[in-house]
């Protein structure tokens, strides 16, 4: 099975090249405000984006395929050069990775949110308040502590981040084919674990993944908000090809959350530290840039504020990583690029299937526009890009890649 976009035969030069930064604001994407006609990215005020704009090519990108939309493990799998759709791994892998956990072939893994639910059993807040990590913590401790594992089987609960946390699996005989449990709004009922297919693995996983959900309501009944958890994003831990195996780049990633360090791991690049903000992750970028080929630095704000159907929000998020890009720029490197994993439009309020406003400076761009936005960058010479061809783009302008053919 090939995990990669490039052609078997495009080959990597083996005399090195230039450094790479690939700057991604999560969910970037937006639609135009029905009072101004401008999306949350043209709305802002980016003198820093515009400038890098002036001298790079600017386009679109398909981070999977027209009209799919998208999740951020598929999303950032493209984004590194993977086919998005041969490469699929469940989110509950990519937490556990993110959290540093040590997962082993069979493992099986799943994404928890804790939860509000009422007396009724109806999901009245899926993310339980958003409570701090230190109270996130605490109540995943208590389940830890309290909760009786099924007997053959290796129970691990990890906080992740605010209400979300990781459920891993280790023992013989395990699937992930199980359906989610978060029934992705409120006034339902969360769905029961149950198998997608016949395999007598998913099945009896399942069966065990349902009876530690009722364990927990029983746990954590007295508790006010966090009183339940949702599982999603099951999957079986499998080895990937490696980043610098294909690509022949040393490669770091400085991400705050958990999850986008977790899709770095997956694929072999290293993780420098965990910055506590946007500023923290520059920080580290600027630490470690010159020690390594390929710098990949994620900010999540554009993403939450969307999801949250704050324009003003997002507009801000993009603002501020704005003010930090000229730390970045400063760093000199060969070729940055700055997009995002998919599109999450605040008028939307959920990741979608529209394109992504990217850029690719270098010595070797062609300008078009002194402006990033959607739709400056409609009109760039990149037209739109598959996802999973970003990195050939990379590659190219850094100087890493032979001629194809005679």
């Amino acid at each position: 099975m090939s995990h990669g976009s490039l052609p078997h035969d495009l080959a990597i030069r083996g005399d090195g090249g230039g450094t790479i930064i690939m700057l991604v604001m999560d969910g970037l994407g937006g639609l135009p405000h029905p009072d101004t006609g401008r999306t949350e990215l043209e709305s802002a005020a980016t003198p820093h984006l515009d400038a890098l704009a002036a001298r790079s090519s600017l386009g679109m990108l398909a981070p999977v395929g027209h009209g799919i939309t998208p999740g951020s493990g598929p999303g950032h799998l493209a984004l590194f050069g993977y086919d998005p759709i041969e490469s699929m791994i469940g989110r509950g892998v990519l937490s556990a990775l993110g959290v540093g956990f040590e997962l082993r072939p069979g493992d099986v893994a799943a994404r928890l949110n804790l939860a509000t639910v009422d007396h009724k059993g109806v999901v009245t807040d899926r993310r339980a308040g958003r409570p701090s990590d230190e109270d996130g913590r605490r109540v995943i401790e208590r389940v830890r502590a309290e909760l009786r594992a099924p007997d053959g089987v290796e129970v691990t609960l990890i906080h992740e981040k605010e209400h979300r946390a990781v459920l891993v699996l280790r023992g013989e005989g395990l699937g992930a084919d199980i359906a989610d449990t978060d029934p992705q709004r409120t006034g339902l009922t969360p769905v029961p674990a149950v198998a997608t297919g016949a395999e007598p693995e998913s099945e009896r996983t399942a069966a065990i993944v349902q009876g530690i959900l009722d364990q927990v309501r029983e746990i954590l009944a007295d508790e006010p908000r966090a009183n339940s958890f949702l599982a999603r994003g099951f999957a079986v831990f499998k080895s990937y090809p490696t980043f610098e195996a294909r690509f022949g780049l040393r490669a770091v990633a400085v991400a705050r959350y958990p999850m986008y360090r977790g899709v770095a791991s997956l694929v072999g690049m290293a993780v420098e530290g965990v910055p506590d903000s946007n500023e923290g992750s520059v920080g580290i970028l600027e630490r470690h840039f010159g020690a390594y080929d390929f710098y990949f630095i994620h900010f999540k704000d554009t993403d939450s504020r969307g999801h949250d159907g704050d324009f003003e929000g997002k507009v801000a998020a993009i603002e501020e990583v704005d003010t930090l890009l000229p730390r970045i720029t400063g760093l000199g490197a060969d070729v940055l690029i700055v997009t995002g994993d998919h599109s999450t439009p605040a008028l939307y309020r959920e990741h979608s299937w529209h394109h992504v406003p990217t850029l690719v400076a270098s010595k070797w761009a062609r300008p078009s526009a002194d402006v990033f936005g959607e739709s400056s960058c409609r009109e760039g010479e990149l037209g739109v890009v598959p996802g999973k061809d970003l990195m050939s783009l990379a590659l190219a302008h850094a100087g890493r890649l032979d001629k194809y053919g005679a």
